[in-house]
């Protein structure tokens, strides 16, 4: 891969303008001020919202990863140019330099753009309704359609958020740049290509309906293709940076939310962090301690070693970014940053690491808070599609009842004159977009839970 051919400014169906900005500074702004972004506040990260307890949502979430994805892209940008400078054209080291970052800030930001709500139970809920109604419904997709809605992925609606033009909308969708979205395609291949056990085609990245969209964005950002049919390309050198900040912040991130809702002992939380800043810097450890024993807030005490973890960690998958390089360009790197620490610094972290995913597993994300939301979530998004996939199918013959489910739909979600592939895409569109509140208040609503007037 040609580092001076790895970006690229342009946008899809968007002419570029001058401003004091860079492109990839605008890119930021975009999302930032996007509905899309704004309605991550109100989905779940983890817990249940709202609380007595505040705790983190998509947004706040967001927000974190593109912090440490910011250091991390100005890292990686310093190091680029430091050892490639004779290979890079003027621009390229300018990019390198000063945009990169913003590049890595803006695709942590969407990371999640694309998630439904009630996050993996949404997603669950919505392959789990193609699949009861296989029978009913198959018949009417190709194999590739299909297998879109059977696998509904979170990573592939991000790529549709940002490019689909919706009813009466531009087209280009928000308009990133090609060199933001490649940094989000986390897995590069079209849905009937998803393989357990390879990195990069564990998920998928893209619907059928932005195939085309997506072959420009790889092509433009110079993606390694590695198979015509079905189409999978290799990561995107960018890519590295999001996942490896998207890692760090989750991991830490949980595990201090679930102390300041006493799921956790707070000497299991302080010992955790401890013994995974020893593993990654262990000369430091003592002037730590004696620090974080000044401090006589619990809630403090463990914002503290959260802050600390994270940049030890960021500092080290920078490292492991930089010794990985040129297996990255070429594409035969088939690890997480995060988890090729060890091999670097000869550490038991990637040990902590899976210490604190246990405990996780065990104690966070089976919780009962957690648990309940899950399963109402998976609920509610069912009872939302089968009350409105039916309806947009039934377009020859729509009873009564079916017309009035269909003016439940904002127009921009009805493709009424496309293929019955676009328009469940459309219903798609319309109920993962929803945030958990939205969703919950309109299914109790066509249930007849709750009747009356909007307020």
């Amino acid at each position: 891969m040609d580092l001076n051919e790895l970006y690229s400014g342009k946008r899809l169906g968007v002419d570029a303008s001058k401003d004091t900005r860079t492109e990839y500074q605008r890119d930021f702004d975009r999302i930032i001020f996007s509905s899309a972004f704004r309605r991550l506040q109100n989905k779940t990260q983890v817990f249940p919202l709202p609380g007595s307890v505040f705790v983190h949502n998509r947004l706040t979430h967001s927000l974190e990863v593109a912090s440490v994805g910011r250091s991390l892209g100005n890292l990686a940008g310093e190091f680029i140019v430091k050892k490639y400078k004779e290979q890079l054209t003027k621009e390229s080291r300018s990019f390198y330099r000063h945009n990169l970052y913003n590049v890595i800030s803006s695709a942590c930001l969407c990371h999640d753009i694309g998630n439904p709500a009630f996050g993996h139970s949404g997603e669950d809920a919505i392959a789990s309704f193609f699949e009861k109604n296989e029978s009913t419904y198959k018949p009417k997709f190709s194999a590739e359609e299909w297998t879109d809605f059977i696998h509904f992925e979170g990573n592939a609606n991000a790529i549709r958020i940002l490019t689909q033009q919706q009813t009466g909308k531009l087209e280009g969708s928000i308009g990133l740049t090609f060199a933001t979205m490649a940094a989000i395609a986390k897995y590069p291949c079209e849905s009937i290509a998803r393989t357990k056990g390879i990195l990069h085609r564990k998920k998928f990245g893209f619907f059928q309906a932005e195939k085309e969209n997506f072959q420009k964005i790889a092509t433009e950002t110079q993606m390694i293709l590695e198979q015509t049919i079905p189409t999978i390309y290799k990561r995107h050198p960018f890519v590295w940076l999001v996942e490896a900040a998207d890692d760090i912040c989750y991991n830490i991130i949980d595990l201090e939310d679930s102390h300041r809702l006493g799921i956790i002992d707070h000497d299991k939380c302080v010992n955790l962090l401890l013994d995974l800043i020893d593993s990654l810097d262990a000369k430091g450890l003592d002037g730590l301690k004696n620090r974080h024993h000044l401090i006589q807030d619990k809630n403090e005490k463990i914002a503290f070693l959260r802050a600390k973890s994270i940049g030890h960690l960021m500092m080290n998958a920078a490292k492991t970014f930089e010794n990985h390089f040129e297996e990255i360009l070429n594409g035969t790197l088939e690890k997480p940053l995060l988890s090729l620490i060890d091999e670097e610094k000869n550490s038991n972290s990637k040990a902590v690491l899976k210490q604190i995913e246990t405990f996780s597993i065990e104690n966070i994300y089976n919780h009962h808070a957690v648990v309940e939301i899950e399963n109402a979530g998976f609920n509610v998004m069912s009872e939302l599609l089968s009350h409105f996939i039916p309806p947009i199918l039934h377009a020859e013959n729509r009873s009564k009842a079916d017309e009035k489910a269909i003016k439940l739909i904002p127009n921009q979600f009805l493709y009424e004159d496309q293929s019955d592939y676009h328009k469940v895409l459309g219903v798609l569109d319309f109920v993962s977009g929803m945030t958990d509140n939205y969703a919950t208040e309109l299914y109790r609503r066509i249930k007849g839970i709750e009747i009356g007037m909007r307020r």
